[in-house]
């Protein structure tokens, strides 16, 4: 191990990657073709499906905060407001204390992190990628027009998969296997 590396540090426990490969950019995996699992241990990128599932999932978990947000709003635009502060609270909160994850990317297996070495992203890259995911939903209509580019655009972004909100913080995320 090099010097740099901490005391104790054992690669096959640091959730990051962060020491991996001596702290070269080589920290990412290659995808490996459809069917194809990669090697254990190692980490790519998540693909569409994932995402998608894991979002599923926080929205399952964001439901009931959200109804009671709505029974609550004595208008519209207070509903917005509070609901926008919810999601970008869940999802700050979560990603700066549960290590890169929300509950629907813990279920998945995925991970935010950062995108120039695979570490961990600091605390304002999460809140960061949080306000650029739930902030547009202050605005009706045009917010929810903007989330939905945001998200898809994983799509055709090359070669990181990124949406705006992974941009904005310069993160990606990954799926560890």
């Amino acid at each position: 191990m090099s010097s740099n590396t901490p005391p104790g540090y054992e690669p096959s426990k640091d959730p990051y990657g962060q020491y991996a490969q001596g702290g070269q950019s080589g920290w990412l995996g290659p995808t490996p073709p459809p069917g194809v699992q990669p090697a254990p241990g190692s980490r790519v990128l998540a693909a569409p499906l994932d995402r998608f599932l894991a979002r599923l999932v926080d929205v399952a978990v964001l439901i009931v905060p959200l109804i009671i947000v709505n029974l609550i709003s004595p208008g519209v635009l207070l509903y917005y407001v509070l609901a926008a502060a919810v999601v970008v609270g869940y999802e700050g909160a979560m990603l700066t204390t549960q290590h890169g994850q929300t509950v629907g990317k813990k279920v998945l297996k995925l991970r935010v992190v950062d995108a120039a070495g695979g570490g961990r992203p600091a605390d304002g890259q999460f809140w960061t990628r949080a306000a650029i995911y739930g902030g547009p939903n202050l605005v009706p209509v045009v917010g929810g027009l903007f989330s939905l580019v945001n998200c898809l655009s994983l799509l055709w972004d090359k070669p990181l998969q990124q949406c705006f909100h992974d941009k904005g913080a310069r993160t990606v995320v990954v799926k560890e296997h």
